[in-house]
């Protein structure tokens, strides 16, 4: 038997077949190409029917998880993603099982937020095996956080719990964190491109490797490729964010005292190397004992795919039939 695992993006949705041992038995993707509201539901329900008629799972299936970016309003099953036009209060899970047959609709289906799902993925197949506290922080075009505390993750009132790009860490308070937060201003991907962008734009005379390309263009990535390079200017926006990457770092570990602290998304990827910095930069802000107890490390997860790992997971560990190590933490 297998389970049908979905992640959705902003530009695309992955789709794969999982046996309960995390064997892939099938995988896809399709471009959302600017859908939105209803289409992208739809999308992602043709893409659960080619999935469930696929010949590799002869065996059946026996649910559907589907992790989403934004909040998954666990009481009323509706969905509120920002880079999805139309999905404010969205009736996923409604809408999905409307495009099933008949006889299909009494699947099991589970819909979980991508910070969630990412720690989900990594308590299965990952560095959080055997782990009952550990946190997972996201950092990509924004920044998130799934939280695993006493084996049990945690969601809050309003189901956003994780919103870790919203956490204060610069004072005062300035209106240009309005939209997204001062966390996520200076450290997520779109921070630190758009950050680069204006030190660039500003700098009278600047002829470091991030002139050679058009300001609008320069993101995250060319950041860090200067930075390695030794380009002042470059430097100069990934010590801030090595800065307040060590200080959230610090509050997640006083906070919730996990065993693992992951760092995942994008941009860890290229700021993986940066791992020993920010520790060293949260060991001066947090509790001395819970930063003693707990473990820096990158995701593990192959090929960074945590969130459809964990959408995979949901299902099977509802249905008591994953199978991760013997010392996984019961949720």
């Amino acid at each position: 038997m297998a389970v049908i695992s979905i992640d959705l993006g902003g530009t695309k949705i992955a789709g794969a077949l999982f046996e309960d041992s995390g064997n892939v038995l099938a995988w896809e993707t399709r471009l959302l190409e600017g859908r939105s509201g209803k289409d992208v539901s739809d999308l992602l329900g043709s893409m659960v029917t080619g999935l469930w008629d696929n010949p590799a799972a002869r065996d059946g299936i026996e649910g559907i998880g589907i992790c989403v970016p934004g909040i998954v309003y666990s009481k009323k099953g509706t969905v509120w993603a920002p880079n999805i036009p139309g999905w404010v209060d969205f009736p996923l899970r409604r809408n999905l099982l409307e495009q099933l047959p008949e006889e299909r609709r009494g699947i099991p289906v589970h819909i979980e937020s991508d910070r969630t799902c990412y720690i989900l993925g990594e308590v299965w197949q990952g560095c959080a095996k055997g782990c009952d506290d550990a946190v997972y922080l996201a950092v990509g075009t924004g920044i998130g956080a799934g939280i695993l505390i006493d084996g049990h993750v945690l969601h809050g009132k309003g189901d956003s719990v994780g919103a870790t790009g919203w956490m204060a860490l610069e004072p005062p308070y300035d209106r240009k964190y309005d939209g997204v937060g001062c966390f996520e201003y200076y450290a997520s991907g779109n921070g630190i491109g758009a950050r680069a962008r204006e030190a660039v734009a500003a700098a009278a005379g600047y002829d470091g490797p991030l002139s050679a390309i058009p300001v609008e263009s320069i993101t995250a990535r060319e950041v860090f490729s200067a930075c390695f390079e030794g380009d002042p200017l470059a430097l100069r926006i990934i010590d801030k964010a090595v800065l307040l990457w060590g200080m959230a770092s610090a509050n997640l570990v006083s906070l919730f005292n996990p065993e693992k602290l992951i760092f995942g998304g994008g941009v860890f990827g290229p700021a993986v190397q940066l791992l020993p910095r920010i520790r060293e930069e949260a060991l001066k802000w947090g509790q001395p004992i819970a930063m003693e107890e707990v473990e820096f490390c990158a995701s593990t997860v192959s090929g960074g795919d945590a969130a459809l790992m964990g959408a995979a997971w949901m299902v099977l560990r509802d249905l008591g039939k994953g199978k991760p190590s013997p010392q996984d933490g019961a949720f």
